[in-house]
């Protein structure tokens, strides 16, 4: 896996003595997105509910600032990224038994464990997979990034290899691709193809442009057919690497990073001459 190392530190400037007025700086809950915290619209909530505060001052959604304010969010001071950085990306095949959560009262392995440290920054991952669900799970700093990528209005595709016990028929592969109700509403792959099997084990690839709890396994369930094996291989336009055995984290390379910040329609910094190398594909 490529060495982790910041492209640029940021830009010591005059530490002003109170929230930056309209029209200068840069938006409060942009920024705060962009360290990571969630999305814009999280960090709105959290500065309406006077959970955010700028050089001792109580912040108000449409606030800016600037380089050298003090930003402190439920008290704890937050650092904020100045100068062009691409955000960070780690790609990681999960194996089943672990959970995506960065803690467990039930004392369960979780997925961010295994996690590097990234100075004044922290993982977000990108969706979810459950307990029994193996495959291919996302990480950025960028939470701008994460939003954009699993927000159900994106509609980003989720590619799966489904193993069944048993055969769908044609009338059953229509139904998938025309929808199914579920308790929690209507949900419908984009496309199902059978990759063939033997005996009773059957493998699918299945897509689909949600990710509710359990979705791909309840889709078969309500179809009569028990789901013994499900493994994440696609998320958006990232491929998990065939190299990239259970357990492993590969960290992706500038370009490559940048790529999927333009693919994600957001704008990403000038790639620098040199940087990091990773070997992820998007």
């Amino acid at each position: 896996m490529a060495k982790t190392t910041p492209l640029r530190r940021p830009v010591a400037a005059k530490k002003p003595t109170a929230i930056a007025e309209v029209g200068g700086g840069e938006k409060l809950h942009k920024m705060l997105a962009t360290a990571g915290l969630g999305s814009r619209r999280d960090m709105e909530v959290l500065i309406e509910a006077r959970q955010v505060s700028v050089n001792g001052q109580i912040a108000r959604v449409g606030d800016r600032i600037r380089p050298g304010d003090k930003v402190r969010v439920k008290g704890r001071e937050v650092k904020i990224v100045w100068e062009a950085e691409l955000p960070k990306v780690l790609l990681y095949h999960k194996p089943e038994g672990e959970i995506v959560s960065r803690a467990d009262p039930e004392g369960r392995t979780t997925v961010f464990e295994k996690l590097p440290r990234v100075k004044g920054r922290r993982w977000i991952a990108v969706g979810r997979l459950d307990l029994n669900t193996e495959g291919l799970l996302v990480f950025t700093t960028s939470g701008e990034l994460a939003n954009r990528l699993s927000h159900p209005r994106y509609e980003v595709e989720r590619e799966y290899a489904v193993r069944v016990m048993g055969e769908l028929s044609i009338e059953q592969m229509q139904a998938l691709t025309t929808g199914i109700k579920l308790d929690d509403g209507p949900a419908r792959a984009e496309s199902i193809m059978h990759q063939g099997g033997e005996g009773l084990n059957q493998w699918y690839r299945l897509i689909i442009k949600e990710g509710r709890n359990r979705e791909v396994r309840r889709l078969f369930e309500f179809l009569g057919l028990s789901v013994s094996r499900l493994i994440r291989v696609r998320f958006g336009p990232i491929n998990m690497p065939s190299r990239l055995k259970r357990g492993m984290l590969e960290e992706l390379g500038d370009r490559e990073v940048g790529q999927l910040m333009k693919w994600a329609g957001l704008a990403a910094p000038r790639e620098p001459a040199t940087g990091r190398r990773g070997r992820g594909r998007v």
